[in-house]
């Protein structure tokens, strides 16, 4: 059973009364006959791809022929951290059927079949070979080297490592490594709407850079790392920059738009934004068709494992579907320059056009978007204030004559009341999310709860009676039970 990043299998094996044309050709047939599907066929070996199954989202199997041996390696093509056997199976079905098939050919057999496919046959054979999608993992020699950027693989050991960085740094500085509190998120940079939308529009940026515990940073590094390898070959550095912070700026507006006191952090929505990219690559011809659908399905599984378990809740799974959108987007606007190779023309616009577009949707937003939270919150303040000066006739001496008991509570407390009673009213007329709206009722019910026992506080001094004593007593009970609710809010 093979394991990490992407796990695989290799077995070498001897090519005896063979030359290496005459093994392809047989290999061909093997290939075939087991059911998989081959491509990038040179006169040094092919790729082929095994089906999807309910146990395997499809293996790529390359076949490397070099004079007396052939290399069979068979690696997952999706994002999995075991195969449980599943590579290892592939190559001991290919070199049994091999072993079964390779004596039924005759050598005039083999020389027609060899025309039959001496089209397919290209001059730069290690190219075409290096062109299969997973071949960027090979050269991933060992751990420390997914930090180290080189050509091909240069911008997401850069995010990586940005990513770790600022997890270290958030460490060092005191917040909790496995669960950090919001303030602490909303003091690094995470996107929250009431602070984004307040002038603080750089969180759509920076919330991406942080992660909430350093489980989510691991998930989320792995998958950027998967889905880096795949595909910053094929974009080249500035498309793969540029489509990772566009998405992931899409992403953040979606989550804007979507919640209301949500605080959001992660690369997941920039992430997913690169597998929408990729999606989009899956559905065009620039990628070889048997490599595209063994790509397709495991990404599709992919995304769709992610939004669904995104449904449970504690994830946002609102800037995951902004970034896949904005994503796919990308991928289809840089489509015109990948097929023009040599044009740094169609580059430049692809990339000039995304940047625009998001520019222009994030002021259209952040100028558009009602902000009635912080408006809430500012008000609160004054309400927050005008309580504590109707609360101020409990803090009085105990020798507090009581005229100046009543005075107070007639001239100041039962006018503050009021005033927050027509300040809460107010505040239900703006547009505010569930929990703020009910928070409000409860503390419209409070104000009069406050208000109907000064009324009976005042009655019961200005009389010098007991009379209203039930009345109060229950209205204080009411008043108790009132805050504990809103203390739950």
């Amino acid at each position: 059973m093979a394991f990490g990043l992407s796990p695989k299998h290799q077995e070498i094996i001897e090519i005896i009364d063979l030359s290496e044309k005459e093994f392809i050709v047989i290999a061909l047939e093997v290939v075939k006959k087991l059911g998989w599907n081959s491509s990038y066929i040179s006169e040094k070996g092919f790729i082929a791809y095994t089906k999807f199954s309910m146990s395997s989202y499809g293996e790529e199997l390359k076949i490397t022929v070099n004079a007396t041996n052939v290399t069979i390696k068979s690696e997952c093509t999706g994002s999995q951290l075991m195969d449980w056997g599943k590579n290892k199976k592939n190559v001991e079905d290919f070199v049994f059927t091999y072993n079964q098939i390779k004596s039924t050919f005759s050598k005039d057999e083999l020389d027609e079949k060899i025309i039959e496919i001496k089209q397919k046959f290209i001059l730069s054979e290690q190219d075409v070979l290096n062109q299969a999608p997973l071949n960027t993992k090979e050269k991933l020699s060992g751990f420390f080297s997914i930090f180290k950027p080189t050509k091909g693989f240069y911008i997401t050991p850069i995010l990586l490592n940005l990513n770790i960085l600022v997890f270290i740094v958030m460490a060092f500085s005191g917040v909790n490594i496995f669960m950090p509190e919001s303030e602490q998120l909303l003091a690094w940079g995470a996107n929250f709407k009431p602070a984004t939308l307040n002038g603080q529009w750089w969180r759509l940026f920076t919330c991406y850079f942080l992660h909430i515990g350093i489980f989510h940073l691991l998930m989320n590094m792995y998958a950027l790392l998967y889905i880096g390898v795949l595909l910053e070959p094929i974009l080249g550095t500035a498309r793969f920059l540029s489509a990772y912070v566009v998405a992931g700026i899409g992403a953040s507006l979606t989550s804007l738009l979507w919640h209301d006191l949500t605080i959001s952090a992660g690369a997941s929505g920039a992430i997913f934004g690169m597998y929408g990219v990729f999606l989009a690559m899956l559905t065009t011809n620039h990628i070889e068709k048997s490599a595209r659908k063994a790509l397709l399905t495991s990404i599709a599984v992919f995304v769709g494992y992610n939004l669904l378990n995104g449904i449970k809740g504690g994830i946002d799974n609102a800037a995951h579907i902004g970034g896949l959108l904005s994503g796919v987007i990308i991928g289809y606007v840089f489509y015109p320059s990948l097929k023009e190779t040599n044009s740094k023309k169609y580059q430049t616009i692809g990339i000039s056009f995304i940047s625009i577009t998001i520019v222009v949707a994030t002021i259209f937003i952040c100028s558009n978007t009602s902000n009635d939270v912080v408006i809430y919150e500012e008000k609160i303040k004054d309400f927050v204030a005008m309580e504590a000066k109707a609360l101020e006739v409990y803090h009085l001496p105990e020798n507090t004559s009581n005229e100046k008991i009543l005075n107070l509570i007639n001239n100041q407390g039962i006018t503050m009341w009021n005033k927050c009673i027509v300040l809460i009213t107010d505040l239900q007329k703006l547009d505010l999310p569930s929990t703020l709206q009910n928070k409000n009722k409860l503390l419209n019910y409070y104000c009069k709860l406050r208000l109907e026992n000064y009324k009976l506080l005042s009655k019961a001094i200005t009389e010098n009676t007991d009379t209203y004593k039930l009345q109060i007593d229950s209205c204080g009970i009411k008043i108790e039970q009132t805050i504990k609710k809103l203390s739950e809010q």
